[in-house]
């Protein structure tokens, strides 16, 4: 009798180590099948560290996750491990994106100085590279044999005309006029301006050096003219840039394309002036991406009154959009695994229920709800890990020992079974 007792026990723990084994292997290579979890969700009251099991959320079956559990914490170990929740709320959402920005030139303000007639520079006035000159200052003084013997024609038509103004005769009249503005033209086609030809109708002399003026207020950003040097049409002398309003670029990633529109406003600080914010908008979105770094370049525009953002610099730039009112939910509540986006609710009576969720971009620090969430509810935003980490660990656990404990509890009723039988035959004899 003593020693069929013995054989039960031995064999009632091979069998509840087998099926401790088979529990194993459908943990970590079997996903769990609805009974199974049902029977999980039956399960209560198993005592850890003061983190109770209620019942298992079916959290992993579609995302092929690991299996989650919701847990219960107790008061003081949601005080010993910092659980904060926040309430799941309509919030007006600004986007912000932040990126680093060179300034440049606006190309829309930049001007080259070429010559329509050919000459000899005799008096260079802007001789250096990045000089500051007002619209109609001096360059240079050209003399040009072509542009001198245009002025005396120009004189003597003018004079012809003067003459014949009161002949009778119609077409000599006519011609006289036509010579006037033929030489006219040819002035200001080789780089006279109005006021040059004025005061050499009231000089009634021509002078054999004209003066060239710069078209635009900037800097001289390329210099080719030197004194002396004879110059052709062809010729690039100068380059002036207006810098009263300056271009910033910056790039943005893919997913920030929609948070972008031209005519949004922007903000960029320098290091070079701690503490003040230069205000400007962007104008241009470049309608391709990089292929190495996947970005996209944008163009922002800036007023620039006093010089102070200077092409090169670098600057940290921010574009600030409203998105509008949406149900939104913390980051800090928000578990991204890559496959999937996990928020513990708080049930209350510290209760926390895992729950996959839908998000948008975020938004700042918020993301914004798609689905899986309700106004009202409160999800957890401090502590979220140590919860994550409990509920995995309670689904595993409760899964392994229902199945060992109900084989334990099969062999136990085996070996009562056995343990009646043998009794009831010792009373027999």
């Amino acid at each position: 009798m003593q020693m069929k007792t013995i054989l039960a026990f031995v064999s009632g723990v091979l069998i509840t180590l087998i099926l401790f084994g088979i529990g194993w292997y459908v943990n970590h290579k079997v996903m769990p099948m609805p009974q199974t979890e049902r029977r999980m969700n039956e399960m209560a009251g198993m005592d850890k560290g003061g983190i109770n099991m209620e019942g298992m959320g079916d959290q992993s079956a579609a995302s092929g996750g690991l299996a989650q559990a919701a847990v219960m914490v107790s008061p003081g170990r949601r005080q010993l491990i910092g659980v904060k929740t926040e309430v799941v709320e309509e919030r007006p959402l600004e986007t912000v994106l932040r990126a680093v920005g060179t300034v440049d030139y606006d190309e829309r303000r930049i001007r080259q100085t070429n010559l329509r007639v050919s000459g000899w520079i005799t008096d260079l006035r802007a001789d250096y590279t990045g000089k500051s000159i007002e619209k109609g200052d001096p360059l240079f003084t050209l003399y040009s044999p072509d542009l001198a013997s245009t002025q005396e024609e120009y004189l003597l038509a003018k004079k012809t005309l003067e003459r014949v103004k009161a002949s009778p005769v119609a077409h000599i009249r006519e011609g006289a006029e036509a010579q006037v503005a033929s030489a006219r033209n040819r002035l200001l086609l080789w780089n006279m301006t109005e006021e040059q030809i004025a005061q050499l109708e009231e000089r009634g002399i021509t002078r054999m050096e004209t003066t060239i003026y710069s078209p635009i207020e900037g800097v001289v950003t390329k210099k080719t003219a030197l004194q002396g040097m004879y110059v052709t049409p062809e010729m690039n002398l100068y380059e002036v840039a207006d810098l009263s309003t300056v271009w910033i670029y910056a790039d943005i990633y893919e997913y920030e394309i929609p948070s972008v529109k031209v005519g949004q406003g922007a903000t960029v600080t320098l290091a070079s002036y701690p503490g003040e914010t230069f205000k400007g908008r962007a104008i241009y979105i470049y309608p391709y991406l990089d292929k190495e770094t996947r970005t996209v370049k944008i163009r922002m525009e800036f007023p620039n009154p006093q010089g102070q953002l200077k092409p090169g610099m670098y600057g940290n730039v921010e574009i600030r959009g409203e998105v509008g009112r949406r149900l939104a939910v913390p980051e800090e509540a928000v578990l991204d695994s890559g496959i999937r986006k996990l928020v513990f609710v708080d049930q209350g009576g510290g209760m926390y229920e895992p729950r996959e969720v839908r998000l948008g971009n975020q938004v700042d620090r918020f993301y914004p709800v798609i689905s899986g969430l309700a106004p009202g509810e409160k999800v957890v935003t401090s502590g979220t890990f140590l919860i994550d980490s409990e509920s995995k660990l309670m689904a595993a656990t409760s899964m392994m020992g229902m199945l060992g404990m109900g084989g334990i509890k099969m062999e136990q009723g085996k070996m009562g079974e056995m343990e009646m039988g043998g009794m009831k035959g010792m009373e027999k004899q």
